[in-house]
């Protein structure tokens, strides 16, 4: 009984995600590809030059792509010179003036760095009680506090986009022979996931023979 069950477990935390993604894209495309016209772009011309109809959606969506691609890569590198740092704080101090508005603007951005930045910002995973023989799952930031106090952040699962901001006395955490990679996959699959290096290295000697052949 308890076999079958974690096996839908195992299953379905591999396939959800994957189930969503595709629904995400098949969405995103549809809204796409039924657009009369792409950045001002009247695809109509198309149809009445011969284009099948079946191939407008493919077309609108490539031509999506690749100007969101552009626009991507021209912002991108416009931010890595002097004018785009000045540029980007304008524009935080502009959406910071919003009411209500900077909260969704903030909270999209964190979002999005977290995602785009991937585990190299987190440092080593570290455990912290937090209560009396709790212990929690935190990450050096590598950053300290004016008084020395390390920062971590403690996620929570499974979602580590959201938790704790935490500054803590060095003596007052442990540090952990384990990876970033492991430490999140636990926290992801909320405690179900395991290591994938779960095998243990066995050390095997040959003994030698009075003739100096190995033993079988």
């Amino acid at each position: 009984m308890a076999s079958w069950k974690r096996d839908i477990a195992s299953g379905l935390i591999v396939l959800l995600p994957v189930i969503v993604t595709l629904y995400v894209i098949a969405y995103l495309y549809g809204i796409i590809a039924s657009s009369t016209a792409v950045f001002g772009i009247n695809l109509a011309v198309l149809t009445e030059l011969g284009v099948p109809r079946q191939a407008l959606g493919l077309v609108r969506v490539l031509t999506t792509l690749i100007v969101f691609f552009l626009l991507v890569l021209s912002v991108g590198y416009l931010s890595r010179t002097a004018f785009g740092d000045i540029f980007e704080d304008i524009l935080d101090n502009l959406m910071n003036r919003l009411p209500g508005l900077r909260v969704v603007y903030n909270a999209s951005k964190m979002a999005v760095e977290t995602a785009v930045s991937g585990t190299e910002d987190l440092q080593k995973p570290v455990k912290i009680e937090t209560w009396n023989g709790l212990r929690m799952t935190a990450f050096k930031t590598g950053k300290t506090t004016d008084d020395g106090r390390d920062v971590l952040f403690l996620p929570t699962a499974p979602n580590i986009t959201t938790g704790f901001v935490i500054e803590v006395e060095s003596e007052e955490y442990d540090e952990m022979d384990e990876r970033v990679e492991d430490a999140l996959t636990r926290i992801l699959s909320a405690g179900f996931g395991e290591s994938r290096d779960d095998s243990v290295a066995i050390s095997v000697t040959d003994e030698l023979s009075s003739d100096g052949d190995a033993d079988d």
